[in-house]
């Protein structure tokens, strides 16, 4: 599928909004911190796969519910993102 230039850009700042919010996370530096007191190094190197697909016009209204997995649950609080 071709992508227009507007979801092109789009697409390169979701990557580096999840790039700094790595970069910027107090448990990675933390984690990080505890491998080089072990006498560790360590390179990090993380694949973002970012799939579109085109909208098919459905939309949720007030009265809609979706279901999550427990996996959806899981990413969502690993990014920090509360369902309630």
């Amino acid at each position: 599928m071709d992508i227009n230039d507007e979801a092109k850009e789009i697409v390169q700042e979701i990557g580096a909004a999840i790039n700094a919010a790595v970069g910027n996370s107090k448990e990675v530096a933390d984690a990080i911190e505890r491998l080089r007191d072990a006498g560790y190094e360590m390179e990090l190197t993380l694949r973002l796969e970012i799939g579109l697909r085109e909208h098919e016009g459905n939309t949720l209204d007030d009265d809609s519910e979706f279901e999550l997995t427990d996996d959806d649950r899981r990413t969502l609080r690993s990014m920090k993102i509360r369902i309630d």
